[in-house]
C-alpha cells in the first residue's frame, strides 16, 4: 500500500475533490456547511480557502491524486490554545490505515507550526470510524455530550476528542 502524502492544495485537484465530496457516505457525517450535493463551485470555493491557507488545510494524496481532505481550524479568544481537526476520505480508501496515519501526519505538522497546545476534533456518536481513527492516533475521548448534534433529524451526541502538545 502506498503512503499517504499529505500536500497543500493545488488548483489541478478541482476535479478529484469534486468526485470525490460528491459522496453522500462523506456529507453526512460532516456539518450542513459541508454542501451535498457538491458542486465545481463548492469545489472552487474550498480550494480558493485552502490554498490561501496551505500550512492549515491539506490534500490526501493517493497516487499523485486527491483522495481526502484534512484541516486545522485555530480557534480564537479564549480558545486560541486550540485548533479543531477536520477531515474526510474518499470511502474506496476506508480501513486500510491511511486516515489515522494522516491524523498522526496534520497533527504533527499543527504542533510544529502553530501556537497551540491541544488539537481536538468533533466526530458525531454514529460515526465509530472515526473515533477509531482518533483513538489509534492518540486522542483521548475528553467529553461526550449528549443530544447535542441534529443532523438529518437524528438526534446525536457529540464526542470531543482531544490530544496535547507533548512536552
Amino acid at each position: 500500500m502506498t503512503t499517504p502524502l499529505l500536500r497543500s492544495w493545488q488548483a489541478s485537484d478541482l476535479e478529484d475533490l469534486c468526485c470525490r465530496a460528491n459522496d453522500d457516505r462523506i456529507a453526512r457525517f460532516m456539518t450542513d456547511a459541508f454542501p451535498h450535493p457538491y458542486s465545481s463551485l463548492d469545489g472552487l470555493r474550498f480550494l480558493t480557502l485552502a490554498m490561501s491557507s496551505p500550512e492549515r488545510f491539506r490534500a490526501i494524496v493517493m497516487a499523485d491524486r486527491a483522495v481526502g481532505a484534512i484541516g486545522l481550524h485555530p480557534q480564537g479568544d479564549i480558545l486560541s490554545r486550540n485548533a479543531e481537526l477536520g477531515y474526510w476520505l474518499s470511502p474506496e480508501f476506508h480501513g486500510k490505515g491511511i486516515m489515522t496515519r494522516a491524523v498522526g501526519e496534520m497533527v504533527a505538522h499543527g504542533f510544529a507550526t502553530l501556537p497551540v497546545h491541544r488539537i481536538f476534533a468533533r466526530p458525531f456518536s454514529n460515526n465509530p470510524a472515526s473515533m477509531r481513527v482518533l483513538e489509534k492516533a492518540g486522542f483521548l475521548l475528553e467529553a461526550r455530550l449528549q443530544g447535542t448534534i441534529l443532523k438529518r433529524d437524528e438526534v446525536l451526541d457529540e464526542l470531543i476528542y482531544g490530544i496535547r502538545r507533548p512536552a
